[in-house]
């Protein structure tokens, strides 16, 4: 999720106003403190535009 957002030049900010999603909840999860769950992942996938899948892809 972190390495997408950068790619796009998104803020966490943005991503979450895009996810309608907290900003800190975005942020514990790119930093591991927090898991995401299943409801969640697919709203930050329709925040990227993108499958759900491919925000689990190991890269």
């Amino acid at each position: 999720m972190r390495r997408l957002r950068a790619e796009r030049g998104w803020s966490q900010e943005y991503l979450a106003n895009e996810c309608g999603l907290n900003r800190t909840y975005l942020s514990a999860v790119e930093r591991s403190e927090q898991n995401i769950s299943i409801d969640n992942l697919y709203r930050v996938a329709q925040g990227f535009g993108v499958e759900s899948w491919t925000l689990l892809k190991a890269e």
